[in-house]
């Protein structure tokens, strides 16, 4: 046992770390009782303070590194630690790939009870600038304007000068926002007081065409000197085609508002995913890194081995885009969501590219299910791409019920994909090998697909 003199603040200690939680922290142990470390990865020897203290675990900071571990790698972006929008720059890419095969496998194993093969992770071959959208608060701090990034754990804001992975057109019209915002005097929200105006700049781009989107956030229903400030951004920033006002009156984490207009310019940019377009409009959800979304959409193809002649089901489909994507190898598409801004995104879609045979309907999936069933009959196939709390468990049992033969199962999650694929072999299901995509590369998240079928009877 540690010494109760040793396990108290501020005592520092000398801790070799062996593992990495799902928020990408490090952990070591100091005699039976975990410490968990930011900023250090397996492999490191560290002086960590404690910080933070339970009764069989504690929090560190790190205080000197002793002997790094040959995974660590200088962050090239300046913001590194502070900003909270990547956990892994301190990491070997490589390193990260194994590390994100190695918490699906953790996760499969130790909460799902499951024995699943887990495939190496699909890395990018340039794991940089693949974002495609920022949502950026903007605020004062020491009494000047800062735009940026929410510090790790906290509402600090971390003003930006560059990032590692924003397409660089998001960094040019980022800058110049905060930029002509000063120079304007229009004042930034106050998130303390729920006082000022500016709230959030929420900024997308085209991949396809290099053309940006700009939705200002604001506290109340007037935008000083708006004409001025649109006039200053079109022509410091000529990619920029449409201007967005989105009013959000709230106190609340929620960043758009209800009351959403186009001020200037395009009502949607286009973007594509391989061999399809998609309209965006400022309220649309849409894949934040389009090339490995590609990467991700051909494996859920190639998974489903699709004849042209099954009635597929989209769960959870948001606008629609894997749905779309597999349309030219079924019978139907049948696509739900329960965010009807969503479904006619979807709709929208479908008519850009000229596919008929794809239908959307709005509501829970769990409700819609077994109406669908009865409405279309047999479902060969189904797609679920739930948020990150994922399935209902209603939704599972209504798959199961609807005698669905197989089903790709997208998660972004690994806990709750563990918890659902374990619900599923009780329900009949088999797991075929799961395969991680590093859709978002120098941070924590990871997404996995996996094919589960139906066991013969």
């Amino acid at each position: 046992m540690v010494k109760v003199n040793a396990w108290r603040l501020g005592t520092e200690h000398i801790v070799d770390i062996t593992g990495l939680t799902h928020d990408g922290m490090g952990v070591g142990r100091i005699e039976s009782r975990v410490l968990f470390v930011p900023e250090t990865i397996p492999g490191d020897r560290v002086l960590a303070r404690l910080s933070h203290i339970k009764e069989r675990l504690a929090y560190g900071e790190l205080v000197r590194m002793l002997e790094p571990s040959p995974n660590r790698r200088e962050p090239s972006c300046p913001h590194a630690p502070l900003c909270g929008g990547c956990q892994l720059q301190h990491m070997d890419y490589q390193a990260q790939l194994h590390w994100k095969r190695q918490q699906v496998a953790d996760a499969l194993a130790r909460l799902g009870g499951l024995e699943v093969e887990v495939l190496p992770t699909l890395g990018m071959d340039e794991p940089y600038h693949y974002r495609n959208k920022a949502q950026l608060p903007l605020g004062k701090k020491g009494g000047e304007l800062v735009m940026g990034f929410f510090q790790q754990g906290s509402h600090d804001i971390v003003d930006l000068s560059t990032c590692e992975i924003q397409h660089p057109l998001i960094t040019k019209l980022a800058l110049a926002v905060k930029r002509v915002v000063g120079d304007l005097g229009i004042e930034p929200y106050d998130e303390g007081r729920h006082a000022g105006v500016l709230r959030h700049a929420v900024i997308r781009v085209s991949f396809l065409e290099s053309k940006l989107m700009l939705t200002l956030v604001t506290r109340t229903r007037e935008l000083h000197r708006q004409g001025e400030l649109i006039a200053r951004l079109t022509a410091e920033v000529p990619e920029l085609v449409s201007v967005v006002h989105s009013i959000n009156p709230q106190v609340t984490n929620v960043i758009l508002g209800r009351e959403t207009k186009v001020l200037w310019g395009e009502a949607c940019l286009y973007d594509a995913i391989g061999h399809l377009r998609y309209a965006i409009s400022p309220m649309s959800f849409f894949q934040v890194n389009p090339l490995q979304t590609k990467v991700l959409y051909d494996l859920v193809r190639e998974r489903l081995k699709l004849s042209g002649r099954e009635t597929v089901l989209d769960l959870y489909c948001g606008a629609g885009t894997i749905g779309l994507y597999l349309a030219d190898r079924a019978g139907r598409v049948i696509g739900v969501e329960s965010v009807a801004a969503a479904v006619e995104d979807a709709r929208r879609n479908a008519e850009l590219n000229g596919i008929t045979n794809a239908d959307f309907f709005a509501g829970r999936a769990e409700e819609e299910l077994p109406r669908l069933v009865r409405r279309f009959g047999t479902i060969d196939a189904a797609v679920v791409d739930p948020p990150r709390k994922g399935c209902d468990p209603a939704v599972l049992e209504a798959l199961s019920g609807a005698a669905v033969p197989a089903i790709v199962y997208v998660s972004c999650n690994p806990s709750t994909l563990a918890r659902d694929l374990s619900r599923l072999a009780e329900l009949g299901y088999q797991a075929g090998p799961a395969q991680p995509v590093d859709m978002f590369p120098w941070t924590r998240h990871v997404e996995t697909i996996v094919l589960i079928t139906k066991k013969n009877d």
